[in-house]
């Protein structure tokens, strides 16, 4: 039986790449911009339904993501891959620990999990420093899950050569680092009301999409609404940008929100 979807508010905590925006030392229009949406930190979202919580990825801005929103209660971290980007911020789920007094449940796929247990061994050390994470490891495949009241059905996309999983909410999908999807994935994809891409910049990237890029997809997928993330300070500012975009595609930005 297809488990049902509860509803949804999506919040995006970051919108900028792993420099974030503004990038330090830079004095581009972008990064001097007095716009607040042009002040992105790492990408990043929140995912709620009225029992369940969850984040994808912990940048290394998570600390200040939670406390903008007053996130005082979640219930698992869903990971994309392994860059520093994504997933510096996991130490500070300890305040989460303190406040439930149980483990967070962290679910990514096996590259990712390694490379968690490599970069804050100290949580999984056999004699642990008070206070350290606690936290519960769930290893994924592409295989549909549930957290809570909340259908999770990963999909694979590639990032260059590497391997990262988008996940689809219901009909809310959510693809970040990516440059090529496969089109056995892309049909997981298909029928979402809303997705969210990638557009790192307008000049061709090595393992992201560009803006040109990520319209396209798309328009070849056939989705209503979309919203790119993962942006540089390249690709402009996000007035100027978002003037040039057709209807239904949309520039995200920190603070955005989404009820699906």
């Amino acid at each position: 039986m297809t488990a049902v979807t509860p509803p949804l508010q999506i919040t995006f905590l970051g919108t900028g790449t792993s420099s974030g925006v503004p990038m330090i030392a830079c004095r581009c229009a972008v990064c001097t911009s007095p716009d607040q949406k042009d002040k992105r930190l790492r990408s990043s979202i929140l995912v709620r339904s009225k029992r369940t919580t969850i984040v994808v990825d912990t940048t290394p801005d998570f600390r200040y993501q939670m406390l903008r929103e007053d996130v005082r209660s979640l219930d698992a971290v869903l990971f994309t891959h392994p860059h520093k980007d994504h997933i510096a911020g996991l130490d500070d789920v300890r305040a989460y620990n303190y406040f439930s007094e149980g483990a967070m449940q962290i679910y990514a796929n096996g590259m990712t999990i390694d490379a968690l247990m490599r970069e804050f061994a100290y949580a999984f050390a056999d004699k642990k420093y008070p206070g350290v994470p606690n936290l519960e490891l769930n290893t994924i495949d592409l295989e549909p899950f549930v957290i809570g009241d909340i259908p999770v059905t990963p999909i694979m996309v590639w990032h260059l050569k590497m391997p990262v999983y988008g996940f689809r909410f219901g009909d809310f999908t959510y693809i970040t680092d990516a440059n090529r999807i496969d089109e056995t994935e892309k049909a997981k994809i298909r029928g979402s009301r809303a997705v969210v891409v990638n557009a790192l910049r307008r000049e061709k990237h090595i393992s992201h999409y560009t803006l040109g890029e990520a319209v396209d997809l798309v328009r070849e997928l056939d989705i209503p609404e979309a919203y790119f993330t993962h942006i540089s300070h390249q690709l402009g500012r996000h007035a100027d940008v978002s003037e040039g975009l057709p209807a239904g595609i949309h520039l995200a930005y920190d603070g955005l929100r989404i009820d699906m």
